[in-house]
């Protein structure tokens, strides 16, 4: 029997870098055919997009193949499974496959569907990565102690703790085979030591932590894992196996929106700064036109972090547009607002 292809599983929260850590090993791939398939949370292909132009010698389109649907852990048949089919069936497969999971979905469900008989003989989890924004877990927006959870709920029953946001976060950690914990540029020594520490004792196995910036990590580490987690699933607990790997997306929306033309870079994403911060805007990604300047803008924030860089020029179609991430409920008409003038 052919040896299986192998398969890596880049999971993560919104912003973490997953995609930056992916251009970084398609620039170093050292002649290796790699396919990327990536799955989205939004109405724009955002991630996909910059894939697909990264520019990279050997980096074809028709290699980065995207899901706009949000979440394959729910969408398992339908999407994903085809998808993967069609890349085995190709006359040249891939060698190695990339799989960015959407910063919304549990990579449990998705390393099960590698148990079903149309791929399991052609394909294996060579391992999952987990990638975690050091600054924003520093910060405590995705630690919550879930003990402490616990005793609140048994000493008043009446009261919801229940965190959406640590639950994926957690989830995402428990799956992991190697955790690249990315933007470590941004820690002091001590905050560094006391994420290692927690992130160790959120993993029920010895799983491997990997410092980065800008999501530069070698092929070499990230490749060739060897993990065949769909045949290790027991040790890989998740805080929705009783629901057999499904949990809901309803606690998060997220929309589109055109963007008008800037006058400068700063002055934009102070804007959308304070857009994030009023409004408690999880994730903010998309393209800007910015005046004189032929070249579109590519933004990324997290929370109240932004990063922009000029990637490619527009062509014919120069119009800004922004994915906007947040928890249910955000005022989408005061978000368009603020940022429409």
């Amino acid at each position: 029997m052919a040896a299986r292809i192998p398969a890596t599983i880049v999971t993560g929260f919104l912003g973490a870098g997953k995609t930056s850590l992916i251009r970084h090993l398609l620039a170093h791939a050292g002649g290796r055919r790699i396919a990327v398939i990536v799955n989205e949370f939004g109405e724009l292909g955002i991630d996909g997009d910059t894939l697909k132009t990264c520019g990279i010698p050997g980096c074809a389109d028709d290699d980065i193949v995207e899901l706009a649907n949000g979440c394959l852990c729910c969408t398992v048949a339908d999407e994903f499974l085809p998808v993967m089919q069609a890349l085995l069936d190709r006359p040249a497969p891939p060698e190695h496959i990339l799989i960015e999971t959407s910063g919304l979905a549990l990579p449990k469900p998705l390393v099960k569907a590698f148990q079903w008989p149309g791929i399991r003989g052609r394909v294996t989890v060579d391992g999952v990565v987990t990638v975690v924004d050091g600054p924003a877990v520093a910060a405590g927006r995705f630690a919550d102690d879930p003990a402490a959870v616990s005793r609140q709920r048994a000493e008043d029953a009446a009261l919801d703790h229940d965190n959406p946001l640590a639950e994926v976060y957690e989830d995402q950690l428990l799956c992991a085979d190697l955790v690249v914990l990315n933007k470590t540029d941004l820690l002091d020594e001590a905050a560094l030591a006391g994420l290692a520490e927690t992130i160790a004792a959120t993993t029920p196995r010895a799983v491997k932590l990997v410092p980065a910036q800008e999501g530069r990590v070698a092929a070499e580490v990230l490749l060739g894992l060897d993990a065949a987690a769909e045949d290790d699933l027991a040790a890989r607990p998740s805080h929705h196996d009783a629901e057999d790997g499904a949990h809901e997306h309803d606690d998060f929306e997220s929309f589109a929106l055109a963007l008008p033309e800037a006058d400068a870079p700063d002055a934009l994403l102070a804007r959308l700064r304070a857009v994030a911060e009023a409004h408690d805007v999880l994730r903010m990604k998309g393209f800007a036109a910015i005046a004189g300047k032929p070249a579109r803008l590519a933004v990324q924030g997290v929370g109240g972090r932004f990063r922009a860089e000029f990637d490619r020029d527009w062509g014919d179609a120069r119009q800004g547009r922004l994915v906007v991430i947040g928890r249910t409920g955000m005022d989408r008409a005061a978000i368009a607002a603020a940022l429409a003038g």
